[in-house]
């Protein structure tokens, strides 16, 4: 409790205090982000710090291994995609960030075999969505040295694919009206990849 009132009195004493006109804005006028990320929960990646955005800039859902479920799921899985739901439909965000990270928890917990045990908790049961991206990478013969990352890339390949099972996704990505993007980090070397349009991770070059 002590850290948390410090980090809060530090706050009111800096950031707010250079950004109040700001935040008068924000709460009585709204949000109204362009983009809309989707990152993992793990404490070493904040995606606001990352990206250096200011209050109201991104519209940011975080969950265990940064996963999209797929329309076909079942609701059990339906508290991101209302996020989701809502940067879209109601915000109107014209860009949606899927990003993964390295030395991720959650994928070395699906990797070591935590997804086939839905019924073991919730954070078993929610990496079973992602069984048939390991299964699929282990048939490519990939060593298992490589797995873990291999892994955080293509989960976020997958939750492009799966954001576009959402016909109100689909709808407005062939419309031009919405984008998605991947991307990665990695916390050791604090460097940034996106992904192309063929889904290959490049690095983006710091300025500076």
């Amino acid at each position: 409790m002590e850290r948390l009132v410090k980090g809060y009195q530090s706050f009111r004493a800096d950031g707010y205090a250079h950004q109040k006109e700001l935040y008068e804005e924000l709460g009585l006028h709204g949000q109204h982000p362009d983009i809309m990320l989707i990152g993992c929960a793990d404490s070493r990646v904040d995606p606001t710090d990352i990206f250096h955005a200011y209050p109201g800039q991104m519209f940011v859902a975080r969950n265990v291994a940064n996963l999209i479920p797929p329309d076909d799921l079942g609701d059990d899985y339906c508290c991101t995609m209302a996020a989701v739901e809502y940067a879209v439909s109601v915000i109107g965000v014209d860009m949606i960030v899927v990003m993964g990270h390295e030395s991720c928890g959650g994928i070395a917990g699906c990797v070591s075999g935590l997804g086939r045990q839905p019924e073991g908790g919730y954070v078993n049961k929610w990496l079973s969505q992602i069984n048939h991206v390991h299964d699929r990478l282990v048939e490519t013969g990939i060593a298992d040295n490589e797995m873990q990352e291999a892994m955080e890339l293509e989960s976020v390949r997958q939750s492009l694919r799966n954001l576009m099972t959402y016909d109100f996704i689909q709808e407005r990505v062939e419309s031009g009206a919405l984008t998605l993007q991947g991307a990665y980090f990695s916390i050791v070397k604090a460097e940034l990849k996106l992904a192309d349009d063929t889904g290959e991770f490049k690095l983006v070059e710091p300025d500076g």
